[in-house]
């Protein structure tokens, strides 16, 4: 099969080789898709720099975390799978781009009815994020302000539509006035663009000086810190990824000053779910969430 793999570091023209490699086989509780469509990731851009820690297996390895496809093949306990349309996440969050992708069980959906391959493969990813980060951990409530950074993005669009549907009051930030008009098409009351000198500023007269009651963060850095003082009392930060500067998944950002002073939460988000139950005990800084989340998201 063929599979665009990394063989050394640098930008992606350089970094990645169209290979002839060998069609995996599925082991237990695994299905092996048809690949029909695969989305781009920041975490694609930033595996062929070799600067994405999490992600980092030696080279060469086949990029790609998420696809679209049918499942041609299934490992021991995965069976039902078998001829079903889906979106998955390759196993380990790399293998993707690829003809042929193992991926958990406990990552495979459903392709939502009506959707078609290129609307399919991008709903996967950004709207459980968006979900996961503004209801099941953010407690997003109907009448509620929403702060959410890089609105004209993937995760950042379905966060505008999945909070203005819950009823929320949607300020968004993008980068240039096309990057904000599109955030204003996605639903947002309030767009701003952060490359006029912040957003901070603008968010506070926007809300007449009471702030926000969440944001909702993908970009990290010195996004993150700025936030804190777009916050209302008790507003909660919800830290989703780092499109700014994958660095920054490492880097110390806000002070228990801050934290403390602001009266404010400061949660994060991790989109991997649980296939087997016993990957679903807590383990001190790695929490995977159970299976059932995600259905219920989806």
């Amino acid at each position: 099969m063929r599979a665009w793999r990394v063989h050394r570091f640098g930008k992606p023209s350089d970094a990645l080789r169209l290979d002839d490699i060998p069609i995996p086989d599925p082991g237990p509780g695994e299905v092996r898709v048809k690949t029909r469509a695969a989305a781009l990731n920041y975490n694609e851009i930033d595996g062929c720099y070799g600067r994405y820690i999490t992600v980092s297996p030696p080279v060469p390895y086949t990029l790609g975390m998420e696809v679209l496809g049918i499942v041609e093949a299934a490992g021991p306990g995965a069976e039902q799978w078998l001829g079903r349309g889906v979106a998955a996440c390759a196993k380990g969050a790399f293998g993707g781009y690829a003809e042929h992708v193992i991926g958990d069980a406990g990552m495979v959906f459903d392709v939502p009815p009506g959707l078609d391959d290129v609307a399919g493969a991008a709903f996967y990813f950004p709207f459980h994020l968006a979900w996961l980060g503004l209801h099941t951990r953010g407690g997003l409530k109907a009448g509620e302000t929403v702060l959410i950074h890089a609105g004209a993005g993937g995760v950042g669009s379905a966060a505008i539509q999945l909070a203005k549907a819950a009823g929320a009051r949607v300020l968004a930030t993008a980068g240039g006035a096309e990057k904000v008009a599109k955030c204003r098409e996605f639903g947002a009351d309030v767009a701003i663009d952060y490359t006029k000198g912040g957003f901070a500023p603008a968010v506070l007269e926007a809300t007449g000086g009471r702030g926000v009651d969440l944001v909702f963060d993908g970009v990290g850095g010195a996004v993150t810190e700025e936030s804190v003082r777009c916050l209302a009392l008790y507003g909660r930060i919800m830290v989703i990824g780092f499109a700014g500067g994958i660095e920054a998944e490492d880097r110390p950002t806000l002070t228990p000053r801050a934290l403390c002073f602001g009266s404010i939460s400061l949660m994060g988000v991790m989109l991997a779910y649980a296939g087997d139950p016993e990957m679903e005990t807590p383990a001190p800084g790695f929490h995977m969430l159970p299976r059932r989340v995600g259905e219920a998201v989806q």
